[in-house]
């Protein structure tokens, strides 16, 4: 896990994040791929409305039979998702085990409980061991959440975020397809090609990271630098980095999706580039894990 939802980012950051001298520069005619968005509720296992805080997206999850609990979607979460403490306690749940968490830079021992059953708009996922922390005591409020669903569980099938009409889609009929006009394959999930200015990288799509872009320094060197402002503490799962900010005219590609004049956060630290919620919230986000690949469609007003 990186910078993630499961943690705040802290302070001055907090501020800075806010992303109004965003602008998504004219898109070029949406791919046939994007479709799907339309066509996926046609064959939909679930298709339900979700909530944004911070850029982030919460739905309303049963766990157990009980409920509703506000529980986070998150790419950038491995495995079937997790448990904060608050729905431990409140589900008088035991521990049942430990694993270790990394967020890229920091590993560390939690513990497990399991979940009998986890229902997401009638999908049913039964049995899952899932990880354990207080991961909510250090969020606002208006962003805290009893738990999180990680990318497997929605392995199975087309999962759909449509950011502009707030809704989530998960359908296992026709999905995406790799080599056609603007699907992105990925060999690690969900590592996509970016392209910033004339810099080709690769950037992590995490739904659970509350910032548009973070680079590492050396990324931010190659694009030609600039001033870099002081922008306190980034709290990731593990581990507590400082950050800079700046604002970069890129502009940032990821397949036909397009953002310029785009507020990011720089890290000496941090190994890889994310792309977080403040930018993807700008497009509609389609990621077959059976196809090992995703598109970003330009968004089209509700």
């Amino acid at each position: 896990m990186g910078w993630k939802a499961t943690l705040t980012v802290c302070g001055a950051i907090a501020g800075a994040i806010a992303t109004p001298a965003m602008a998504q520069s004219a898109s070029p005619a949406s791919p046939a791929v994007c479709a799907l968005a339309t066509t996926a509720p046609d064959s939909a296992v679930l298709s339900v409305p979700f909530e944004i805080v911070d850029g982030r997206i919460y739905v309303r999850v049963q766990v157990n039979g009980q409920g509703p609990f506000r529980f986070a979607v998150d790419t950038g979460a491995s495995g079937m998702g997790r448990a904060d403490a608050s729905l431990v306690a409140t589900l008088r749940l035991p521990v049942t085990g430990a694993a270790t968490t990394s967020d890229a830079m920091a590993s560390a021992r939690v513990d497990t409980v399991r979940l009998a059953s986890v229902e997401l708009g009638g999908l049913v996922r039964r049995d899952l061991e899932v990880m354990t922390r207080d991961y909510s005591g250090r969020m606002a409020p208006e962003a805290a959440f009893a738990g999180i669903l990680g990318r497997a569980f929605f392995a199975d099938g087309l999962l759909v975020l449509d950011y502009p009409r707030r809704r989530l889609t998960f359908t296992r009929g026709p999905g995406l397809r790799r080599g056609e006009p603007g699907v992105l394959g990925y060999t690690r999930a969900f590592r996509v090609p970016v392209t910033i200015d004339a810099v080709a990288a690769e950037g992590n799509l995490d739904t659970g990271a509350n910032v548009a872009f973070v680079l590492p320094q050396p990324l931010f060197d190659r694009l030609g630098g600039g001033t870099i402002a002081a922008a306190g503490e980034g709290t990731l799962t593990n581990t507590t980095v400082k950050t800079g900010s700046a604002t970069l005219h890129g502009p940032f590609r990821i397949g036909v999706a397009t953002l310029s004049d785009v507020t990011v956060r720089v890290s000496d630290k941090y190994p890889e580039l994310l792309v977080g919620a403040h930018a993807l919230q700008h497009f509609t986000l389609l990621i077959d894990q059976r196809a090992s690949s995703v598109a970003l469609c330009p968004a089209k007003a509700p």
